[in-house]
């Protein structure tokens, strides 16, 4: 489950930036009216990878603490 969560992590950041410059590009030839909208799309992918690295971070500290209270049990 971890490689998947990286994988998807960087997913996120890679499909930011290619949109980012896509639209950008095309913003430069046909014009930003046409374009300027789809910027949504660079701000929705943004933050689909920064919930998933506060959430990959928050389980890390979640099963850290978990084998905390195991160990203390023992």
């Amino acid at each position: 489950m971890n490689t998947y969560n990286k994988i998807m992590l960087y997913f996120w950041l890679a499909a930011a930036i290619i949109i980012f410059v896509f639209i950008s590009y095309m913003s430069y030839t046909d014009g930003i009216k046409k374009w300027g909208f789809y910027y949504v799309f660079v701000v929705t992918s943004l933050s689909m990878y920064l919930f998933k690295k506060w959430m990959m971070n928050r389980m890390e500290k979640h099963l850290k603490y978990m084998e905390e209270q195991k160990a203390a049990k023992k």
